[in-house]
């Protein structure tokens, strides 16, 4: 990423301007400008933009519902979790039980899709330590929490909320009385804990099973966690494509009843997600750990509508992917998940005098969700396999629904045999959409600008379900940005795309780079974030003509002296040695002495400490120190750092001015994180503008400009 900064005279008629940009708010080198002159026709014609361009795809992949948007606390609540699942589980996973506690699968059981729940003996306890490092409270907020239970005779349960330091809220107390039953409690946090844990007392012999403790206040009332929700509610998506991804087409295509045996590793199957939710039976997913579908296709239908996005369900087509390359060859499971999909739909669109429609009803939504476009399959790599399924699929939908729009996929590269033979067969069906994903690199990105500038007009809409460019630097987020003004441009092919993944919980991570990043109390969206806001929030109606003409300017050499900062951190600097390009030693200091070379320029506190040069603030944010001749040019810095404590890292100045700008060797490497934001939005209005007006542009950002014209 060059410092070089880009003014451009643009031409257009407009009354004011606002600027809404995204970039590395440390200065960067500015000696050089580049000017180019853009001239934008605003009554031209060019590809119409639809509001739904721009959406989310969540699948449940490190750890996205359970643990985290799903806003249950308890991980394991309903004792299923099986080392068949996962090598590391037991039953009782998450669980620390004193006295006489057992798991137990008999005819005793809550109901035939929830098989496990725990004895409890007398006097005995079982305390669930929740996900991250514990269970979250905050203090003043209110915690639902309840349980279903059974017991011979009357006898009471005491549940505590605590950490090591003792009790968060008062304990509360239940009391059982006979066959399975519900029972509720409500806690108010005293005060706030990131390590809490949950324990169930008994007195008497007791049967537990779905232990529960939920937030009181969730998204819009709906289970959802409230800070990671309004993150994405924030993107104003226009689409939330579910449930995935490889949790759609791997696993098991068969049932969760007798006849499977009770398989545990299935497929995304919906009708095992909706209903009540002690009877929605677990998974054992793709991605290494169980799925309780407290986060069905119900509350995914709602979010959807919460969130004034469109619904875009994935099926399987009954050919695995993801590395498990194989078509089932069944055709009666073949035609029970095409009716499955056809109920699917009625579930979201039918009235409530329908059999799916009635049961949505039930669930509390008479009205219907408006489900008008639905994806077949995901990456498969059998392209002929496939789509024998998929046209089957495709003339059962479209015979009974022909107003949903129905999505094939060009499996999962952005080239190859593979896609060339699914895209194919899909032009010579007359395929509606295609569904195209690709992970690359920053520079594959930037070098495909163009990518659909040549496909045909005529031909299936792309869908970009999948994308990224392989990290969470601000130069991955630039690269994709830059990539993301060609699909606009191709807004005529390109009807939709979704960066992906959208969620990963930190001490959970299966697959990097993810869009939002949480733990069990704090959530941060990455860079990559903040450029698919701007874009999802400054959708244009179509793209109008526009040149450019201008000569890109060389960089000079950078020139300055070096700095040494942090960013909330500690840090200790050693044997810092700048050497000119003939060698000569422009700067030595290994702190033997003091500090009086160095200029504190910024926060934090410095002090030479047993010959070594330490930053001992950790909460300071921008600690710079520098030294040298602002004229130094070509040089070769080495410097000894040691990280000593905090959530982030040390930095290395170079070309340090009097005037403050600087160049920071991590500026495009830039990453948010719980305790910092270096990559972050700035809104600013310019007054005055005329049909002709200059803007500079700064070097490393995206740049949006709404313009109101008269």
């Amino acid at each position: 990423m060059s410092p070089t900064r880009t003014r451009w005279r643009l031409g257009l008629t407009a009354a004011a301007l606002l600027v809404a940009s995204v970039g590395v708010p440390a200065p960067a080198h500015a000696e050089d400008i580049t000017d180019y002159a853009i001239a934008v026709d605003p009554k031209g014609s060019g590809a119409k933009i639809d509001d739904t361009m721009y959406g989310v795809f969540f699948e449940d992949i490190n750890r996205a519902a359970d643990g985290g948007l799903y806003a249950e606390l308890v991980q394991n609540r309903s004792f299923e979790y099986a080392t068949a699942d996962n090598t590391s589980y037991t039953p009782l996973t998450s669980w620390n039980t004193s006295g006489t506690a057992d798991v137990v699968s008999d005819d005793g059981r809550l109901n035939a899709r929830n098989r496990s729940y725990l004895a409890l003996g007398g006097d005995s306890s079982v305390t669930n330590s929740g996900y991250n490092t514990g269970i979250a409270v905050e203090s003043g907020k209110v915690y639902d929490f309840s349980v279903w239970a059974r017991a011979d005779q009357a006898d009471p349960l005491s549940v505590t909320l605590h950490d090591t330091d003792g009790d968060l809220a008062r304990a509360r107390r239940v009391t059982v009385r006979g066959g399975w039953a519900k029972y509720t409690a409500r806690f108010t946090a005293g005060r706030t804990s990131t390590t809490g844990r949950l324990t169930v007392a008994a007195a008497g012999a007791v049967a537990l099973d779905m232990v529960s403790l939920i937030p009181h206040d969730t998204y819009m009332g709906h289970g959802l966690r409230k800070d990671l929700a309004e993150k994405i509610a924030a993107l104003h998506p226009g689409f939330v494509r579910f449930p995935g991804g490889c949790l759609v087409n791997t696993g098991s295509m068969r049932g969760y009843d007798e006849a499977s045996g009770y398989e545990r590793k299935r497929s995304y199957q919906w009708k095992d997600t909706i209903g009540p939710v002690e009877q929605r039976a677990t998974n054992a997913n793709f991605w290494g750990y169980n799925q309780s579908y407290g986060l069905g296709y119900y509350e995914y239908f709602q979010f959807a509508e919460d969130t004034g996005a469109m619904p875009l369900p994935v099926v399987p087509a009954l050919v695995t992917g993801c590395g498990q390359n194989k078509a089932v060859d069944d055709d009666a499971l073949l035609e029970r998940h095409i009716q499955d999909t056809l109920d699917l739909i009625e579930f979201a669109n039918g009235p409530v005098t329908s059999e799916w429609g009635r049961k949505r009803a039930r669930m509390g939504h008479p009205e219907p969700f408006h489900l008008t476009h639905l994806e077949v399959g995901n990456e498969e790599n059998l392209p002929d396999e496939f789509f024998a399924r998929f046209t089957r699929f495709r003339a059962a939908i479209e015979a009974k629904y022909p107003d949903v729009t129905v999505i094939s996929n060009a499996g999962p590269d952005d080239s190859g045999p593979t896609f060339d033979t699914a895209w194919k067969l899909n032009r010579d069906a007359d395929v509606d959409m295609v569904d195209e994903h690709y992970y690359n690199s920053p520079q594959w990105f930037l070098q495909n600008n163009d990518r659909y500038d040549a496909y045909d007009r005529n031909g299936p809409k792309v869908f970009l379900g999948e994308y990224a460019s392989g990290g969470n630097t601000f130069k991955n987020a630039l690269a994709e940005a830059a990539y993301m003004t060609g699909l606009e441009r191709n807004a005529d092919v390109v009807k939709l795309a979704s960066y992906a993944p959208l969620l990963a919980n930190e001490d959970y991570v299966q697959w990097r780079p993810d869009m939002i990043w949480f733990d069990n109390h704090a959530s941060w969206g990455s860079a990559d974030y903040e450029v698919q806001k701007l874009f999802m929030t400054n959708t244009g109606d179509r793209v109008v003509p526009s040149t450019a003409s201008g000569t890109p300017a060389l960089s000079g050499p950078i020139s300055g002296a070096v700095g040494l900062s942090t960013w909330a951190t500690t840090a200790a600097y050693d044997d810092v040695r700048v050497t000119g390009e003939d060698g000569t030693t422009l700067l030595g200091d290994d702190f033997s002495g003091d500090a009086s070379r160095w200029t504190h320029t910024g926060g934090g506190s410095w002090s030479v400490e047993d010959g070594q040069y330490v930053q001992s603030d950790v909460a300071a944010e921008n600690t710079m120190v520098s030294a040298g001749d602002p004229a130094w040019h070509d040089y070769d810095l080495r410097v000894k750092a040691t990280k000593k404590s905090g959530k982030e890292g040390f930095l290395v100045a170079f070309g340090v001015k009097d005037t403050g700008t600087y160049t920071l060797v991590a500026a495009p490497d830039a990453v948010n994180s719980r305790t910092a934001t270096p990559v972050a939005p700035v809104t600013s209005v310019l007054e005055g503008v005329a049909d002709r007006f200059t803007y500079t542009f700064p070097a490393n950002s995206v740049t949006f400009l709404r313009i109101r014209q008269r």
